[in-house]
């Protein structure tokens, strides 16, 4: 998954506003206690990071 893919997923799931400040505030304990913007500056695979959002926030499988 490419960052401009992934930025577009959480954007149209979201909403613009929203989905940069879960991106810089929300700590994730399935991303071992970082934000998702943490997240992918360690180089966490964009796929799961996606995925812990959408557990998370329980996104429908069908928009996963």
């Amino acid at each position: 998954m490419r960052l401009s893919h992934f930025r577009a997923l959480l954007e149209s799931e979201f909403g613009r506003m929203r989905a940069g400040s879960l991106a810089r505030d929300h700590v994730f304990a399935a991303l071992d206690g970082r934000t998702v913007e943490q997240a992918i500056e360690d180089g966490l695979d964009l796929r799961k990071v996606w995925h812990a959002v959408c557990d998370e926030y329980d996104v429908p499988a069908q928009r996963r």
